[in-house]
């Protein structure tokens, strides 16, 4: 899934292209599944010294697994993008620096060609929440017995009682 910049036959393009979720089989990881076909649409601009602007939106279906019930769920996922891709060779890593804002929207291509599954799997990676869940008031499992508590529920006693306290608690009833 490359892009060829010599391809590209003028300053200005829009190119539209839909693959596969089986492309991206490796590439999530346990983070998620590609479950959808993705959708990728941008515009690329020529700039000076071999730079190019990317601009335009990924769409596709991400399957994650509740970080509560470890239920697998569907994330419909619609992500924007605009990035500016330079040259590998200017990453020369010039020791410790302050990262500036425009460092968050760089990114780097080798040999005249753009990575396009990089471009989405990044996308993909910054849209997956820090904590998926399947629903907001996803009730998880039981901590004692591992039941799936939005499907049913347990027999297991709900309060829980600190064992460190057991002594103290022994104290006062005797008082």
């Amino acid at each position: 899934m490359f892009l060829r910049l010599r391809s590209l036959q003028s300053d200005h393009e829009h190119i539209e292209q839909r693959y596969d979720p089986a492309a991206f089989d490796d590439a999530g990881g346990d983070a998620f599944r590609v479950v959808a076909p993705v959708t990728l649409s941008f515009d690329i601009d020529r700039q000076e010294a071999g730079r190019y602007r990317v601009a335009g939106r990924v769409a596709s279906e991400l399957e994650l697994t509740c970080s509560r019930c470890l239920e697998s769920f569907a994330l419909p996922v619609a992500a924007a993008f605009d990035l500016c891709y330079v040259p590998r060779t200017e990453n020369v890593g010039e020791g410790e620096r302050e990262v500036a804002e425009d460092d968050l929207t760089t990114a780097f291509y080798s040999d005249d060609q753009i990575d396009l599954k990089e471009l989405v799997l990044e996308q993909f990676h910054l849209s997956v929440p820090m904590k998926p869940l399947c629903r907001d008031d996803c009730k998880g499992l039981c901590p004692q017995c591992g039941t799936n508590l939005n499907t049913g529920s347990c027999s297991c006693e709900k309060t829980w009682e600190d064992p460190r306290l057991a002594v103290l608690k022994a104290i006062a009833e005797k008082k």
